[in-house]
């Protein structure tokens, strides 16, 4: 493939916190991953209301951002994720379509949970030392910050 041809898509999620400073996880229907909430940006979209608006059709909660806490590819698929601490802001958790399940997860919830590539983004965004930009395959972590 010439490289005219290939293209990124841009993902977004959202690290919800609750009051004791768990991550929600969810559990999409079509994997039965643990993985924060997020997905594939709109083409007219803000990056922002791309975020609030995947994290409301999968969980019911609204959301604001707060901290741009890292950018990661997959380098495999192309998709590069923009991934932001949140703060919720109204809804509640609802089961749907799109998610069979939710769990508030502690750090070490997090790294039981989730593959290396979601548990990453969840672990940064707990910590406040700047946007981590990270490479992966999918599933495993490639080279550091």
């Amino acid at each position: 493939m010439s490289c005219d041809q290939q293209k990124h898509s841009v993902s977004v999620a959202g690290i919800v916190l609750d009051p004791a400073g768990r991550a929600l996880l969810i559990r999409p229907r079509d994997n039965s991953h643990w993985e924060p909430p997020g997905g594939v940006l709109e083409l007219a979209e803000s990056i922002h209301d791309g975020l609030c608006r995947e994290v409301k059709e999968e969980t019911g909660l609204d959301v604001e951002p707060i901290d741009l806490t890292g950018v990661y590819k997959n380098m495999d698929r192309g998709v590069v994720a923009l991934v932001f601490r949140c703060a919720m802001t109204g809804g509640e958790l609802s089961i749907n379509n799109e998610v069979s399940g939710f769990h508030w997860a502690t750090p070490d919830d997090v790294i039981s949970m989730t593959d290396e590539a979601f548990a990453v983004r969840v672990l940064d965004a707990l910590h406040d030392d700047g946007p981590a930009v990270r490479q992966h395959n999918g599933t495993k972590i490639l080279g550091d910050r």
